[in-house]
């Protein structure tokens, strides 16, 4: 039998305060997002003026987190209504990537039209960094017990959940599906194709490498979210969080349609 064990919620304290690891993997794949992604936007913009992103980086960081809690405390608006305060309270999870998503996108396109910059080529370095920030980023669900899936047939292997955290309907399973790990291996394999996709079109087709990130990530959520169990909003029978990356992928797809067919005319 293979068991992925739960792991304890708080890596340490400090002065009698409880550091969690979800807010140090959350820090973590948020430096490597910004970090990478500036790196990647100085490396196929040479022209343009160095370290943009990170100049950015604590603005959209913000709006980012802003975004991603007030979008999560919205599809649990029966509970946060009860419970406002605890709508600063972040350090056990609660954070949303589909929120954390279009609260950053607009704010950088705000940003970067200011510094008179096109918003396609930092969303073009960002949409690539990102994914490899998401991969590392699902960890944080993994020490907080969430984003798991269904239970696993046979209950020889899979992730163990403890009683008190497991749906009320699966309270006789033990085991079940590591989706936080699934999309963490499908998003790295994500961010390898994308940078491929911006060191070969990046220059030539701007925008190009950002719509595919919305179509792959798309994806990626359409399928985990086929066996995830803690989705926070139906919309009938069909999760909230498919309804938004279905919108995703017709977006890339209309976008990436849109931009070979505006090249091709040149």
């Amino acid at each position: 039998m293979f068991v992925i064990p739960t792991p304890a919620p708080i890596a340490f304290t400090l002065f009698g305060f409880p550091i969690y690891w979800y807010g140090i993997i959350m820090a973590l794949a948020i430096f490597i997002s910004a970090l990478v992604g500036n790196f990647l936007f100085n490396k196929i913009n040479p022209d343009l003026k160095k370290d943009i992103i990170i100049s950015i980086a604590p603005v959209l960081i913000i709006c980012g987190i802003i975004g991603a809690r007030l979008y999560f405390c919205l599809l649990n608006g029966g509970y946060y209504f009860y419970h406002p305060l605890e709508i600063f309270d972040i350090r056990e999870g609660g954070l949303s990537i589909h929120g954390a998503l279009i609260f950053g996108i607009l704010s950088l396109i705000i940003l970067a039209l200011r510094k008179k910059i096109s918003p396609l080529k930092i969303l073009d370095s960002l949409a690539c960094s990102v994914f490899l920030g998401q991969s590392v980023g699902r960890w944080g669900n993994y020490f907080n017990s969430e984003a798991f899936g269904l239970p696993v047939d046979g209950q020889t292997w899979g992730l163990f959940i403890p009683e008190t955290l497991r749906p009320a309907q699966f309270s006789d399973y033990s085991l079940f599906h590591p989706t936080f790990l699934y999309e963490s291996v499908l998003d790295l394999a994500g961010f390898l194709l994308l940078l491929f996709v911006l060191k070969k079109f990046g220059r030539k087709y701007k925008g190009f490498t950002f719509c595919l990130y919305l179509i792959l990530y798309a994806l990626i959520r359409l399928v985990v979210e086929q066996i995830r169990v803690d989705s926070a909003l139906n919309i009938g029978t069909i999760p909230i969080a498919q309804v938004i990356s279905f919108v995703m992928l017709l977006g890339g797809i209309v976008g990436v349609l849109f931009i070979v067919k505006k090249a091709r005319l040149r």
